[in-house]
């Protein structure tokens, strides 16, 4: 049977790889016919990357992953930004993986056509495509408000020419329903040499692609969807939520730690703990952890709280924290006696599987998108602590346009000075754990409706992602 080879290229971050993965698992689900090749670029600020890819490997011969090597000296450790540092990165990669599908993908006698599906903070490697004669789909890992962001810097650049300033105040941005402050945009809109350039011009090679993949789904979004049709762009595609829920992604934390989270949940009555976990990438440094401590102990909800570590002069993003250290030396003196049987504090927690317990009640988290989508899938409301990038835009989404989170913080950032106090953490716990409020109310509904999407054969994103599969297979991808 002749094959039409798709070739993943994920940004070198676990959240990318995850839904680049998961998108390329539903395309082998959907019809033996795509052959799938997923091209890892060693990661330069997530080294297990490679334990969730060998686990992924072992447990689906479908898919082939292979490894291009990461550059011999640490790119972090020059003065440019890590924006720039990433998008150099990429483009270093060009040649390597051009001469792989050359040399592998192009010969193979099974496959009759073969295509790009090219992650948006991967965009050079459409110059791959492009110089191969191959099509190229752009796979837009975030929500469909923050693409429509990225399409508004381009307009506005155009019409203004500058980076953002603090003096901009709010902003009409059409995939918002609301007024957008300044405040919540991410800070390397601010700063021209930060990567404003880099993302600006990468957002105008959507033009070269065929399609654009958009992990979303239209009953979450209908503005920001609304809104990418005024737009010149190709073809949207929004197919989600995609997410991972079988746990690969959760490689990262101890096996025999993750049965003790999982025992405790067992004995917690239902929707009572507030999870807290700032993903696999951030966390909170520890003067910090000491005022959520002290708010967890005025509340005096039940809590699992996940908590990794770096320290105050490691607060860069390119630092990864550590797993769970000596919790008597960055917790108050007492607190884990106090809290005793209702609270549980650890390193790193298998997110999903916690999200799915019953047991969990509220989730405090970064604000992530794939966090996002896997509390409203499981029906759990968030509380927005905001840390990096777009999720300052994700809460303010969240809380100000769909109602569907608890507002603590929407323009945190991470390493900002203004600490967030035990009182102000305290009382928005209380406000999350509400049994009775409309947020919970609201993500309940859209928990079924996220379901609906990508299951139902009339949901949105099933119908969505079989016009996306049709167009793979009846030509929009080139003979090699």
């Amino acid at each position: 049977m002749e094959k039409i080879e798709v070739v993943f290229i994920p940004a070198p971050a676990i959240g990318h790889l995850v839904s680049n993965v998961e998108f390329a698992k539903r395309l082998r689900d959907q019809d033996d016919r795509f052959s799938v090749t997923v091209l890892i670029i060693d990661p330069l600020l997530e080294p297990k990357v490679q334990t969730y890819v060998r686990l992924l490997a072992a447990s689906d011969a479908r898919i082939r992953f292979i490894n291009f090597p990461q550059m011999e000296t640490d790119p972090l450790s020059n003065t440019k930004s890590p924006y720039i540092v990433g998008f150099e990165f990429l483009e270093s990669h060009k040649s390597n993986i051009k001469e792989y599908i050359i040399n592998h993908v192009l010969p193979n006698y099974a496959v009759s056509a073969a295509l790009f599906v090219v992650d948006a903070f991967a965009a050079p490697m459409i110059d791959v495509a492009n110089e191969l004669s191959l099509p190229s789909y752009l796979f837009y890992t975030s929500g469909a408000a923050t693409l429509g962001f990225m399409l508004h810097v381009v307009t506005r650049h155009d019409q203004v020419g500058r980076v953002f300033q603090a003096s901009d105040g709010e902003l009409v941005i059409p995939s918002f329903t609301n007024p957008v402050p300044c405040k919540v945009i991410p800070s390397l809109f601010f700063d021209e040499n930060g990567g404003y350039i880099y993302t600006k011009n990468s957002m105008r090679r959507l033009k070269e692609t065929k399609g654009i993949i958009v992990n979303s789904f239209e009953e979450l979004e209908p503005q920001a969807v609304k809104s990418l049709v005024e737009y010149d762009i190709p073809p949207f595609y929004l197919v989600g939520p995609v997410l991972e829920l079988r746990g690969h992604s959760s490689s990262m934390c101890d096996e025999v730690q993750n049965d003790e989270i999982m025992k405790w949940l067992d004995n917690q009555p239902p929707s009572t703990v507030v999870f807290i976990c700032f993903g696999s990438l951030y966390c909170v440094v520890e003067p910090q952890a000491m005022e959520i401590a002290r708010g967890l102990e005025q509340c005096g909800h039940r809590f699992l709280w996940s908590l990794p570590i770096r320290s105050p002069r490691n607060q860069g993003l390119g630092i990864r924290p550590s797993n769970c250290p000596n919790l008597k030396e960055i917790l108050p003196e007492g607190f884990l006696q106090r809290t005793e049987g209702r609270g549980m504090v650890c390193g790193w927690a298998p997110q999903v599987e916690v999200l799915a317990h019953k047991s969990i009640g509220g989730f405090l988290s970064h604000c992530g998108w794939n966090s996002i989508l896997e509390s409203l899938w499981y029906g759990v409301p968030i509380l927005t602590w905001p840390m990096h990038g777009e999720q300052q835009m994700n809460a303010f989404q969240m809380v100000k346009d769909l109602g569907l989170a608890v507002e603590m913080r929407l323009d945190y950032k991470l390493g900002d000075s203004d600490a967030v106090m035990a009182d102000e953490i305290g009382k928005a716990l209380n406000c999350l754990m509400d049994g009775d409020s409309e947020v919970r109310k609201r993500v309940k509904k859209m928990s079924e409706m996220s379901r609906k999407a990508v299951k139902n054969s009339n949901g949105s994103s099933f119908t969505s992602f079989a016009r996306l599969t049709d167009l793979f297979l009846m030509g929009n991808a080139n003979k090699p």
